[in-house]
């Protein structure tokens, strides 16, 4: 069993963990993608994702590589990680886009699509088992989305076509991100994304490069910031519980758009998009009601010393307690 896989199944048996840090990691995916609303407004979008990914590797690299050396990026399943960066570019371009043309929290709600993807194919690729009481609260998600983007109004645009393909995007990232948390750490699938990302994107940007203002330069970086330690949270709290349970609280993102697209932007929802997110998420709570009666009430597994912090240089072999990246 390798140093990450015994932590893996030990975690997996604390949900409060995993639910905490995704409700972190959604709080600062909003304040990422306010500021890239803000700055696609000045720059070509591809300009934007670049910094974002340029700015997370140089973040992981002076924080990790001093550590662990090239351990860092040593990975028993580089196909699926090389894949996973993929996805998530997609996601980043398209979204970041799509925020260009809609408000935070709209375009938020239809991003969405993707944790009820991940609860429904958690299913046939990781063999999970959600129930149906879990089944009828995804659909009720699905329809507090369909209340936010009301189909035949306004919001339905050719622009809303990019947030629904950022969802397929995101949804598959998720299902590689719980896949490779058995195998990788969470700073090498971290880093295998931001390493991979910047390169691709660094082939493209000459054709869209603009010279950014001090002030802007700073915001730019600031992204690489936000989203790696975002995304590293998201990928620790898959390793403390299964993707049926914490997918309805990443609904929580929906309310922190709209917060923050309120207080960045002047934009609030209107009646139809609040009845929306309450509708995902009074879903959400169902869904984690529901997980939390059927687990059963075991006596926790003390962890070893070198797995006592969330997030440890287990390649090194040493206890080594690690920043968020």
């Amino acid at each position: 069993m390798s140093a990450q896989a015994g932590p893996t199944l030990r975690f997996a048996d604390q949900p409060l963990k995993g639910i905490a840090l995704i409700c972190l990691a959604v709080w600062l995916f909003a304040c990422h993608d306010a500021l890239s609303k803000y700055l696609a407004g000045f720059y070509p979008v591809v300009m934007v994702v670049w910094a974002r990914y340029l700015s997370h590797t140089l973040l992981m690299m002076g924080i990790f590589i001093p550590r662990s050396g090239m351990a860092v990026i040593r990975t028993k399943r580089p196909g699926l990680q090389v894949l996973r960066a993929l996805c998530l570019i997609g996601c980043s371009l398209l979204f970041t886009t799509a925020l260009h043309y809609l408000p935070m929290a709209e375009a938020t709600a239809v991003n969405f699509l993707a944790p009820l993807m991940v609860t429904a194919l958690s299913v046939p690729l990781l063999k999970e088992t959600v129930s149906r009481s879990q089944w009828a609260a995804v659909l009720a998600g699905f329809v507090g989305v369909l209340v936010i983007v009301r189909p035949g109004g306004q919001l339905f645009t050719p622009a809303v076509l990019l947030p629904v393909c950022s969802a397929v995007c995101f949804g598959l990232y998720q299902l590689l991100t719980r896949i490779l948390s058995a195998t990788d750490s969470p700073t090498t699938s971290n880093f295998l994304t931001g390493v991979v990302n910047t390169l691709v994107l660094s082939a493209l940007v000459p054709f869209f490069w603009e010279v950014p203002t001090l002030g802007h330069g700073f915001m730019l970086a600031l992204l690489g910031f936000f989203g790696m330690t975002a995304h590293l949270l998201l990928t620790q709290a898959f390793r403390y519980a299964p993707p049926a349970l914490l997918a309805p609280f990443s609904y929580g993102q929906i309310v922190t758009a709209g917060i923050v697209g309120y207080f960045a932007f002047g934009h609030v929802p209107d009646g139809g998009a609040m009845i929306g997110i309450l509708i995902i998420c009074a879903s959400g709570l169902a869904v984690a009601w529901q997980q939390s009666r059927k687990r059963p009430k075991a006596k926790p597994v003390p962890a070893p010393q070198s797995e006592a912090l969330p997030e440890v240089a287990a390649d090194a072999g040493e206890l080594k307690a690690q920043r968020s990246p």
